[in-house]
């Protein structure tokens, strides 16, 4: 069964959220169904953390696995620098 255009939107916004994160020396995984994204520091395999992005009123954002919002999609590299603080912090 084909993916619905939502599923493509949020693969998009993800990828490239993922080149981002890879530039700051992350790896970052994106799983298919659902479109979420899975980060890590390679440096700390323990440390690893599940992104997805959602449709909301003002327009798509990067979630974290517990609900806040990263960033909106429209920033991608703010949206990793976010990301590879609170990954750091660990």
């Amino acid at each position: 069964m084909p993916a619905n255009p939502r599923e493509h939107t949020r693969t998009y916004f993800l990828a490239k959220l993922a080149g981002e994160l890879e530039r700051h020396g992350l790896t970052a995984t994106l799983r298919a169904d659902p479109p979420v994204l899975r980060v890590s520091d390679p440096d700390t395999v323990m440390l690893a953390e599940t992104v997805d992005c959602v449709p909301l009123a003002d327009g798509w954002f990067y979630r974290w696995s517990w609900g806040e919002l990263v960033g909106l999609v429209d920033e991608p590299a703010r949206a990793a620098e976010r990301i590879v603080r609170v990954l750091s912090r660990g």
